[in-house]
Formats: structure tokens, sequence, C-alpha cells
């Protein structure tokens, strides 16, 4: 994965708190799949959690 990319979805975390992987694709603007790939590997680093509301999943930092 890019460290760019992933110092870019930290940042964006810290000033959103919280954010569903649409309005982060839409801020990287890549697809939808991708910026979940992103996220999920932010997980395995143990960077983010997520969390399921609804079936949505919202991002935060740890």
């Amino acid at each position: 994965m890019n460290i760019q990319i992933n110092k870019n979805i930290l940042k964006l975390l810290g000033k959103k708190k919280v954010i569903t992987s649409s309005e982060l694709a839409k801020h990287l603007k890549v697809s939808w799949n991708t910026a979940e790939k992103y996220l999920l590997e932010l997980i395995i680093e143990n960077k983010i959690i997520r969390i399921k509301k609804q079936g949505v999943n919202l991002w935060m930092k740890k």
C-alpha cells in the first residue's frame, strides 16, 4: 500500500473523526472498492476501527 495514501486517510480521519467508505472514495477520487481495500489494510495495521451500523461501515482512528 502507498504510505502517502495511508497518511492522507489518517489525516482526513483526524479532521472528520468518522468517515464512510463512500466519503473516502469521493475524497481520494477512487472507486468504493478501492477505498474499502485501503481502509481494511489500515485495520490490519491496527490504526483504525470499523463500526457497522445499519448496513454502513463507519471508520475512525483508534
